[in-house]
């Protein structure tokens, strides 16, 4: 049978013809696609605060590069300065000289350009004219000043060029001033009888005041430790200081002794000036005996200038002025050789012996002072206290410190007891020998 139908034309495989739309719906397609295009390039809107943050953020950043820049300028300026900086700098040292002196200032002059001068190592006054180049509003009486000398001796002062700060002391470092010493009475073996007694007459002033004033009494004026050498007096009065927190003005006796007349009752007064700035302060006074000798008759310039030194002494201790928070800690190896009106009730009201340690303070002293060491097992501290009777803590320590040589001549790294004996034997031959040579 046959069919009417016509045949479909043949479509090749793999490719289908597209049914185009009209021209209006094609227009819209396009329109679509490009908006959609557009609306991907826009930024996302971040919240408020967001942006805020990133802009502080941004102005740290500014500001920080702003710094780095300026340190970088600093930093060129100092390594290439200008010449006219070098300029005038040159102009001051030619001005000054080479050869300076220090004075003291006498009087000050209304025009502010002349002052009368005397120099730390003559008692003469001169009048001499103040250069342009001093700082006048640094002026005063009693200033130091540095001065310009010259002459024929070479010694006479020609201007002042200069001046110096206050904690400036022309007649060299008599004293030293430390903050809080890192000394503590966990280094100190034994004397505990004598560590509570410090720390009531200095400790307890200066950190609970109140229990003294509802007590309706006065805290103790002064201290004094004696003792024989070596007895810890010195490493005591640092470790009251590190407890209370307080600055250690130490001086040694023999550093007020000065030849010049009227020289020793300066620094004793300048010494409480300083401890009064630097209050609370523990002002220690070593070696004592050296100014506070029992006074006698003698035509002698230098003892006079020591009695008057210690004159000077008893009256900065009778507290004419307030000392405020400065305590004073003396120490001597011969309380019997001060003079009475030093040491009496009102001046000095504690009066502390430190004996030499006993049999148990030895074997904590020895602990102390060993206690960053390597030590060997057979060690055995009763045995080397036996063996002598009077030992101090100084001579204990340098038992220690030899014998840690002696290991280390041996390329040991610990120290066994022939190293502790061979070191008592060495640190008491000697002292005998210096002992006997006193005498020889």
């Amino acid at each position: 049978m046959g069919s009417n139908f016509a045949k479909p034309p043949p479509v090749k495989a793999g490719v289908v013809k597209p049914q185009l739309a009209s021209n209006k719906v094609a227009c819209k397609l396009v329109m679509a696609d490009r908006s959609d295009h557009i609306l991907r390039k826009v930024p996302q809107v971040m919240p408020k605060s967001w942006c805020y943050l990133r802009l502080k953020r941004t102005q740290r950043i500014y500001d920080y590069l702003l710094v780095e820049k300026q340190f970088v300028q600093m930093s060129n300026k100092a390594e290439h300065p200008d010449e006219g900086a070098l300029d005038d700098k040159k102009t001051i040292a030619k001005l000054r000289g080479h050869l300076l002196g220090v004075g003291t200032v006498w009087e000050l002059f209304d025009d502010e350009q002349h002052a009368i001068v005397s120099m730390s190592h003559s008692r003469r006054q001169y009048y001499i004219p103040i250069l342009s180049i001093v700082d006048r509003s640094l002026l005063r009486l009693n200033a130091t000043v540095l001065v310009k000398v010259g002459g024929s001796s070479a010694n006479v002062p020609i201007a002042v060029v200069g001046v110096l700060p206050n904690s400036f002391d022309s007649s060299g470092n008599a004293y030293k001033v430390q903050t809080a010493p890192t000394e503590s009475f966990g280094e100190v073996g034994g004397l505990d009888a004598q560590i509570m007694e410090l720390k009531e007459s200095v400790e307890y002033p200066l950190t609970h005041p109140e229990l003294y004033v509802q007590m309706g009494i006065s805290s103790p004026k002064g201290v004094i430790l004696y003792g024989e050498p070596g007895t810890g007096k010195t490493l005591l009065a640092k470790a009251i200081a590190n407890s209370t927190k307080a600055t250690f003005l130490r001086v040694c006796g023999s550093d007020l002794v000065r030849k010049t007349a009227g020289e020793g009752p300066k620094q004793i007064r300048k010494l409480f000036e300083v401890a009064k700035q630097n209050a609370p302060c523990i002002l220690f006074l070593d070696e004592i005996d050296a100014i506070g000798r029992k006074r006698c008759e003698s035509s002698s310039k230098g003892e006079r200038e020591i009695q008057r030194t210690m004159l000077a002494l008893l009256n900065e201790l009778d507290g004419f002025d307030d000392r405020g928070e400065v305590k004073i800690i003396m120490a001597t190896n011969r309380i019997d050789a001060l003079d009475s009106a030093l040491i009496r009730p009102g001046r000095i009201d504690r009066k502390i012996e430190l004996p030499k340690p006993d049999q148990k303070s030895k074997i904590k002293i020895f602990k102390v002072h060993s206690a960053s060491m390597h030590l060997a097992n057979d060690i055995k501290f009763d045995q080397l206290i036996s063996k002598e009777r009077e030992m101090s803590g100084a001579e204990i320590k340098a038992i220690c410190m030899e014998a840690g040589m002696l290991a280390l001549r041996q390329l040991r790294k610990s120290v066994k007891m022939e190293d502790m004996e061979q070191a008592l034997t060495t640190v008491f031959s000697e002292t005998k020998n210096e002992k006997s040579g006193m005498f020889s």
